[in-house]
């Protein structure tokens, strides 16, 4: 794991990953505070003239034309889009929180803010797929739908699957409620103690660990987790949770 530059954007990429991908920090783009600087985030009051001119600049920086970008409206779901062409502009954005593609015209990205990003890459089936898991989306095992539809989609073999869980808020900033801590008491039962922590008296939830857990479920057994916090380095990450929801969103990106 490390991080690179190119034309003043950092980012950070995963040793294991042999495809082009990258999650971007919030450094290099064009965007003022509180969006400062590589906002891709359009839905957060910054100017979309400035969003789409930092997406373009996280683009080439990995040599990925612009225009070959497929995203999508993320709902915390565990909905799962194959795409199969570039999403044209204008085209309607689909709601899904799992991209997948084996298209080499196809660059997969997403935005993110404290929730995890998760990419994957079948190098015998020359898949790759991304997925946005926050707390919902964790617990909706969001990562067992990416691996499954790997496996329906394009027929991978989940051992062959290399996953890499990125930068998001790490378990000693994710405190919970009482409704979540119920939900992850529901989902893993007696082995909730593994990805819940008492710190200070508060209960915290462990989103790398969970989100592990449920790859390794699903068959996956090549797994590389950043764990990198973004709330405890707001010089390279967005965080919701740590700026108090007025801040921008970081881009993940991959493609073959």
């Amino acid at each position: 794991m490390s991080f690179a530059e190119n034309n003043g954007l950092r980012y950070f990429q995963f040793d294991s990953l042999q495809t082009r991908h990258a999650v971007f920090t919030r450094r290099g783009g064009v965007s003022p505070e509180p969006w400062g600087s590589l906002n891709v985030g359009g839905t957060v009051g910054d100017d979309l003239s400035r969003v789409r001119q930092n997406r373009q600049l996280s683009f080439r920086a990995l040599d990925c034309a612009p225009e070959s970008i497929f995203d999508v409206w993320q709902v915390h779901s565990a909905d799962v889009v194959c795409a199969r062409a570039p999403r044209l502009e204008g085209e309607p954005v689909r709601q899904a929180d799992v991209i997948l593609t084996d298209k080499p015209e196809v660059s997969l990205f997403m935005r993110f803010a404290d929730c995890t990003p998760i990419l994957a890459h079948d190098p015998r089936k020359g898949v790759v797929g991304v997925a946005h898991a926050g707390w919902m989306g964790t617990l909706r095992d969001v990562a067992g739908s990416m691996v499954s539809a790997m496996k329906t989609n394009y027929n991978s073999n989940p051992a062959d699957i290399v996953a890499c869980i990125g930068p998001s808020i790490g378990p000693d900033h994710y405190e919970i409620g009482a409704d979540v801590i119920l939900q992850v008491m529901q989902k893993f039962g007696d082995e909730s103690e593994k990805v819940l922590r008492s710190l200070n008296g508060k209960i915290h939830f462990d989103l790398w660990r969970t989100n592990r857990i449920l790859l390794e479920q699903a068959g996956v057994q090549h797994i590389e987790v950043a764990g990198i916090c973004t709330a405890c380095h707001l010089d390279d990450w967005f965080s919701h949770r740590a700026e108090k929801g007025r801040t921008g969103r970081f881009g993940a990106l991959i493609a073959l």
